[in-house]
């Protein structure tokens, strides 16, 4: 029951199909399901797409995918649509044990079900064609897909260690002198840093503070367990009314045991992962901060060597020399693709704003409802527990006063 409300919640985030005139694109992450043994062992989900959209095959589709497609799914949007904040992933579990457990497995079937509908819903993510390969194809042409990628992560660890020395050896020239780093630094832009790295810092406070939270509600919980099971023992050495009140006092227990134990579920799902998606957000968005910065750099770069190569050019039509014409091809390819350049950065610019309020908006109304549940799910709790206390007060009055 409480998965299926779950189920029910992650799904309620993003728009579900709307009237048939609408365009809509509506998925939903469902029956994970453990596969393999060992080391090769993962969980596959169910994974069911609903359109009107043209350029769907179909109405409905279902198909499966493990975490390691969504992985490529994320990767791919990102490399694709610079500017854009793609929706964050769940982290894998490091450790062993907790990697099947039925509370991991949940978890991350709802953060998988919230970031393919947030890319379902954006106006510009919906439109990808990894994005519909991923929702339609079978399982052996998104094993194809997967296997073609090329990404950093793919190259040779030589190559790999090529590129940390060309960072190390950028970073020195830096710190030497030998280089100025290549920085923006308008005052929105930096304002928007500064928000986001603050963001970040509070949302990560505020869900280790929810983790500490519900890990005392299971703790007080099991307390109140053992306590109860300890009473009822002790109730049953007695005997008439003090044994009698003891066995409630114990079976009380017992029950809010179980009602803290439900509590901190309710709070971890509903409380402690959406922060938790929120700090993973924020860093996503940190990745496109990086982004920005890079194209910022190449097309002061690129500008810096056109005005160069503009000299140069100066120079060799002064002297009349033979490698005018090659020179004014290359100034004329290199123009060109500093202008590239610009409209790339300018592009990333136009985006972050534009996401910057979308995320603003949305992270208010996802921040609103997750404190919410945290407020409701405490004063149930409380009320319950008053409730339960209160109803044995004048049994144990009776008691003390016999």
């Amino acid at each position: 029951m409480q998965q299926q409300q779950n189920q029910q919640r992650s799904s309620s985030q993003s728009p579900r199909s709307p009237p048939e005139s609408e365009p809509f694109l509506s998925v939903s992450v469902t029956d994970p399901v453990k596969l393999g043994n060992g080391v090769q062992a993962y969980i596959s989900y169910r994974v069911t797409a609903k359109t009107n959209l043209p350029y769907y095959q179909g109405t409905e589709k279902i198909v499966i995918r493990r975490y390691s497609d969504f992985v490529w799914l994320r990767d791919r949007l990102f490399e694709m649509y610079k500017g854009i904040f793609i929706p964050p992933l769940p982290e894998k579990s490091a450790v062993e044990k907790f990697r099947f457990s039925a509370e991991f497995i949940e978890m991350r079937r709802q953060a998988l079900d919230i970031f393919l509908n947030r890319i379902a819903s954006h106006r510009e993510l919906r439109l990808s064609h990894d994005l519909r390969l991923f929702l339609q194809a079978d399982e052996e042409t998104m094993e194809r897909a997967r296997a073609q990628e090329m990404g950093i992560f793919m190259k040779k660890p030589s190559d790999l260690m090529q590129i940390f020395k060309d960072v190390q050896s950028k970073v020195s020239d830096v710190v030497l002198g030998k280089e100025k780093p290549v920085e923006e630094s308008t005052p929105e832009y930096e304002k928007m840093k500064h928000y986001v790295f603050e963001l970040e810092e509070h949302l990560a406070e505020a869900q280790k503070h929810a983790f500490r939270l519900v890990k005392r509600h299971r703790e007080l919980g099991q307390s109140l367990s053992d306590f109860g099971k300890a009473v009822k023992l002790l109730g049953a050495c007695e005997g008439d009314s003090l044994g009698k009140a003891f066995s409630e006092l114990g079976g009380k227990s017992e029950i809010l045991s179980t009602k803290l134990q439900t509590e901190a579920y309710h709070l971890l799902m509903n409380f402690e992962e959406p922060l938790k998606d929120y700090v993973r957000a924020v860093q996503s968005i940190k990745a496109t901060i990086a982004e920005r910065a890079n194209a910022f750099r190449q097309h002061c770069e690129l500008a810096e060597t056109v005005k160069l190569k503009e000299i140069n050019l100066d120079k060799l039509m002064l002297t009349r020399s033979d490698k005018v014409r090659e020179a004014e091809i290359e100034y004329r390819e290199l123009k060109e693709e500093s202008e590239e350049a610009r409209k790339k950065y300018e592009a990333i610019v136009q985006l972050m704003n534009e996401e910057m309020v979308q995320f603003q908006e949305q992270k208010t109304a996802d921040m609103g409802l997750a404190f919410h549940e945290l407020a409701a799910g405490q004063a149930r709790l409380a009320n319950s527990m008053a409730a339960a206390w209160q109803s044995l007060i004048p049994k144990l009055e009776a008691c003390s006063s016999s």
